[in-house]
């Protein structure tokens, strides 16, 4: 780890510990909403050199298929200086996606460039989406919102289906640590009919020290006003469970939020995290969820935003009953 890495998150961390993984997720979703895929790139060190490697995990919502590809470790590189990495020939930047696979049943071809971004805004006490908490050394888990929103441009071939990205919507975020929470809400979605709009929503049981507390990072932007509720800021939220899933009621001293989430359990799809010194099936994750948000001014009662998105992006994850506000 560096200073420059810890005052822009983005970057690379290096290997902390001795079972450490670091990850970063890239949404893409295209203009008609038909096609919606995660790639996820990263790097797992083990205290067992056995289970140390370097992956890309490739899942298609639409299809509600997933591909788990493992590299040596030593395939893994990133830039000290800017957010741009490589897993053998696939580079993954704040820029774009420049992919050459050919792994089995992974091919996975094409260029597709990353315009107009809008980021989580930060200052240098409180860099990246988690603030000031990217000082704390030895927390399990730490999370960064790269990139909230962005457009597409650019064509993906995968296993001979070519996909046309240009005109659709992007999302970038990682984690790094030492393993994933013991229980999560994440829910992400860009796709609004009314208003241009992203929303990232998560929120963990996060032990710390000797004790452990609810934590949440949670922002929207409506247009180009960004709206933020998180720990550091001392909103406050209740999660409540409805049927299979969940709804949140976040506010902070100036607004009210309220996210409902409605999904399918046949879209979600098991993916890879890391658990004890491996990376095993343990996140349950959903590329077609809807999700219903609206935004009001608590001064004046007035609703800003009001709509519900498509092609969200959902996980509940561990124990849900440690996140969930008591009866």
């Amino acid at each position: 780890m560096n200073i420059r890495s810890l005052r822009n998150p983005d970057l690379y961390h290096g290997r902390i510990g001795k079972t450490y993984f670091e990850g970063w997720y890239f949404k893409i979703v295209d203009a008609a909403m038909r096609n919606s895929f995660a790639l996820i790139p990263g790097v797992f060190f083990s205290a067992d050199q056995r289970y140390s490697h370097a992956f890309i995990q490739i899942v298609d919502g639409m299809e509600r298929t997933y591909r788990y590809v493992r590299f040596p470790a030593s395939s893994f590189t990133a830039d000290r200086n800017i957010f741009s990495l490589t897993v053998e020939k696939n580079r993954f930047s704040r820029e774009g996606l420049d992919l050459n696979m050919i792994e089995g049943e992974a091919n996975l071809k094409g260029q597709i460039s990353f315009l107009n971004h809008k980021s989580w805004p930060d200052s240098f006490i409180n860099p990246g989406s988690m603030g000031f908490y990217n000082y704390i050394l030895k927390m399990q888990c730490y999370s960064q919102v790269c990139s909230m929103d962005f457009d597409l441009r650019g064509k993906l071939e995968y296993n001979g289906r070519i996909i046309d990205f240009s005109g659709g919507r992007g999302y970038i975020e990682k984690n790094w640590g030492s393993a994933f929470p013991y229980s999560w809400v994440w829910v992400q979605c860009n796709h609004f009919s009314d208003k241009r709009a992203s929303l990232s929503c998560s929120l963990a049981h996060i032990p710390l020290l000797f004790t452990s507390f609810r934590g949440f990072l949670i922002g929207m932007y409506v247009d180009d006003i960004f709206y933020e509720f998180t720990t550091i800021n001392r909103s406050r939220v209740e999660v409540v469970q409805t049927g299979a899933d969940v709804a949140l009621r976040v506010e902070n001293n100036n607004h009210l939020l309220v996210i409902e989430c409605k999904t399918k359990n046949d879209n979600f799809i098991l993916l890879n995290g890391p658990r004890g010194d491996k990376m095993v099936p343990l996140v349950q994750e959903n590329l077609q969820g809807d999700v219903y948000v609206e935004l009001k001014e608590k001064s004046s009662g007035k609703t800003l935003f009001a709509d519900s998105g498509k092609c969200a992006g959902v996980e509940y994850g561990g124990e849900q009953m440690l996140v969930l506000n008591k009866p």
